[in-house]
């Protein structure tokens, strides 16, 4: 085996593959719109959030004390924010029992339809068949579905908000593997994850109306500043909202 062509193989077996160019994408339904001061009311539901190392071969190693902090730093920055939304935000009720485990799967639900809208969406290259044309063409059109008005809450809004965040902070492992790499056959070897979804969705269809979701997000989460940027990010161009976007410099 020819010594390049070994080195691909190495990379391989350790779960090394050159990662997809990132970036951050919005969309919104087709004929959807939230003005500010509408009456209406978001139900927002507690963040999935992850924290953790991204080991030499790339796998994710959870860290409970850094998620720990996480959720509260993110939990504090959500609060200071809420009121700033445009349209009435609600904290989703507590729930236990099989009102716990309903949460749990839509909130896991929504990850899996944001990362689908990434993959087969966002990216011309692998856009599913029905979704080839540009989103601005009518065909943003994905769902959690109609169950989801079965949520602890949900009779008494209007609106579902989900967010995911999922941060891997790069081994020291890792990152001597990327240093490695750049001298080797010029594959792009990426330290660490930040990951985040933050997405609008419709309580009696189960439509997902607005979608933030960024590959490389900003902000260390086991810091107040730098959750308070993350949720900042997060939440930019919220239906109703008038925070400006972030200058390119932040």
């Amino acid at each position: 085996m020819k010594p390049g062509v070994w080195v691909l193989a190495a990379y391989a077996a350790a779960g090394i593959a050159q990662p997809a160019a990132a970036q951050e994408r919005t969309a919104v339904k087709a004929g959807f719109a939230l003005p500010a001061n509408t009456g209406k009311t978001i139900l927002m539901f507690r963040p999935t959030v992850r924290v953790g190392a991204q080991s030499t071969g790339g796998l994710f190693e959870p860290n409970g004390d850094w998620t720990d902090q996480a959720i509260k730093n993110i939990g504090a920055a959500l609060a200071s924010r809420q009121g700033m939304l445009g349209n009435r935000v609600v904290t989703a009720p507590d729930a236990i029992g099989a009102d716990a485990q309903l949460v749990a799967e839509y909130s896991a639900l929504f990850a899996a339809v944001a990362q689908s809208v990434i993959s087969y969406q966002f990216f011309v290259g692998n856009r599913l068949p029905t979704k080839k044309r540009d989103n601005k063409a009518n065909v943003f059109d994905w769902s959690l579905g109609s169950g989801i008005a079965a949520l602890p809450g949900a009779k008494d809004a209007d609106y579902a908000l989900f967010l995911y965040n999922k941060d891997a902070y790069g081994s020291t492992g890792r990152k001597l593997l990327q240093a490695v790499a750049l001298l080797g056959p010029g594959l792009a070897i990426k330290s660490g994850e930040h990951a985040g979804y933050a997405g609008l969705v419709d309580l009696k269809t189960g439509d997902l109306l607005w979608l933030n979701a960024d590959g490389e997000m900003g902000g260390d989460v086991r810091t107040a500043e730098g959750a308070e940027k993350r949720v900042r990010e997060l939440l930019e161009d919220f239906p109703g909202s008038a925070k400006p976007k972030l200058a390119a410099a932040q």
